[in-house]
């Protein structure tokens, strides 16, 4: 593979076919909406996307497209922009002439809880972090190392997005050549699957010789937003087909989940620390929330993150799926203690963040919305935490699932949660952007 080089070309159609040249001796017509690039190791790929618009400069996907020409090829999902040409892709060595733009750079722009303890190699961990920088020149490529699991990204370019997929473990080089003239460009990430099916060390970029790089205009947030959850919070198997499936975290899109719709339409920086399969008492998961919520990994063991960096003004909890789920599967009762070890969770929330107003969510899949045993704990819990402290609130969904919400089933969940924030009079200080 070292001296392989693929070329794939689109068209401006939505279903047009892609010609794949390899090594310039023949050209193969995948067929399908998107395209998809392997690197130089086995397992990476690339897979480009139309554009949608987004606080974040989200990726949607629609549909599902099997890759029928190349061995392998994962079934994945692709929308193109009618009357838009995506970019053209190489894979191969990074140009010996081209310069590093070091992680620890400045003119970087980092958002979310990200491990920055060597600044050399800042990890790049939960899902919703996002990295931007704007830079001049047609040459790009991105480096990445020490992958621990899978970990895929939105990757926008003068927003144009495609997927990353990184698969292999170390020394990761992606290079893609956009067709870009003169003038400023800004390069953003966003990592879409969750903290704990994968994180990686992000190395840097490489820009032509004596391009000149800038730190991005901040965006501008009008409040904070954090949402603390499961599966659902993650937006887990959202851009699944029928079935739920784990094995290819490249469908369960954080971007496209209700907690960033939601930030969206208040304008808010965000962050997510949700992990699937997570309870407050038990679960499928070794982890509870009251032992990762304020943790830098999605790990017991984990470092405390630095919880003064960055304040919630609003902060949302939506817990209990897990618990109700995994002891009905188990043939066992609810958890007679989820009340207690609920509460407990909330008050060490609010002892961290004394100031935000805390929503206690329910519901989205079948125990939020049927389990009574869950219900009537989760009741019983909220009534405690609401009479005692009058900057608690609580939200149920009435929009749920059997199985886990898709992308149509978060953007109802989010427009349900929306309408009700604008009318809350502790929203009406911070004006939505609709």
């Amino acid at each position: 593979m070292a001296n392989r080089i693929w070329y794939f070309k689109s068209s401006n159609s939505s279903r047009a076919s892609r010609n794949v040249k390899l090594s310039g001796k023949r050209s193969i017509d995948l067929g399908l909406s998107g395209c998809f690039l392997r690197g130089m190791r086995k397992s990476r790929w690339f897979h480009v996307s139309g554009l949608v618009p987004g606080l974040f400069l989200l990726a949607s996907l629609s549909g599902m497209d099997r890759a029928r020409a190349i061995p392998d090829a994962p079934a994945l999902a692709a929308t193109n922009t009618p009357g838009h040409k995506s970019p053209d892709f190489v894979a191969g060595k990074i140009d010996s002439s081209l310069q590093l733009v070091p992680p620890s750079d400045p003119r970087f722009r980092y958002e979310g809880r990200i491990d920055n303890a060597d600044p050399a190699g800042p990890v790049i961990l939960w899902q919703g972090s996002r990295v931007a920088i704007d830079f001049e020149g047609s040459q790009l490529a991105l480096r990445f190392d020490c992958l621990e699991g899978q970990s895929f990204f939105d990757v926008g370019v003068d927003g144009t997005k495609c997927i990353l997929a990184i698969r292999d473990g170390n020394d990761q080089r992606f290079v893609f050549q956009p067709v870009l003239g003169r003038g400023r460009h800004r390069l953003t990430l966003f990592k879409r699957s969750e903290a704990s099916a994968g994180t990686v060390r992000f190395r840097g970029i490489d820009l032509a010789a004596g391009a000149r790089a800038w730190l991005p205009a901040p965006p501008v947030y009008k409040l904070t937003m954090e949402f603390i959850g499961d599966s659902i919070t993650v937006g887990a198997c959202d851009e699944d087909g029928d079935a739920d499936q784990w094995d290819n975290r490249q469908t369960h899109n954080n971007a496209l989940s209700y907690g960033p719709l939601t930030a969206a339409a208040f304008s808010a920086d965000y962050r997510n620390i949700a992990v699937s399969g997570m309870g407050v008492v038990t679960g499928w998961v070794d982890v509870r929330a009251g032992q990762i919520w304020d943790r830098l990994y999605p790990k017991a063991s984990s470092s405390p993150a630095d919880l003064n960096a960055w304040k919630p003004d609003v902060l949302f909890v939506n817990l209990g799926e897990n618990d109700d789920s995994y002891s009905r599967a188990r043939g066992k009762a609810f958890p007679e203690t989820f009340a207690d070890a609920y509460v407990s969770l909330v008050h060490a929330i609010r002892k961290a963040y004394p100031s935000a107003r805390i929503i206690l969510l329910r519901g989205g899949m079948y125990g939020g919305s049927q389990s009574a045993a869950l219900r009537d704990a989760w009741q019983t819990a909220v009534a405690r935490l609401e009479a005692a402290d009058p900057a608690i609130n609580h939200f149920v969904f009435t929009h749920w699932t059997r199985n886990h919400p898709r992308v149509a089933d978060h953007r109802a969940m989010a427009d349900e949660l929306i309408a009700w924030l604008r009318a809350q009079d502790f929203m009406r200080n911070h004006s939505s952007n609709h």
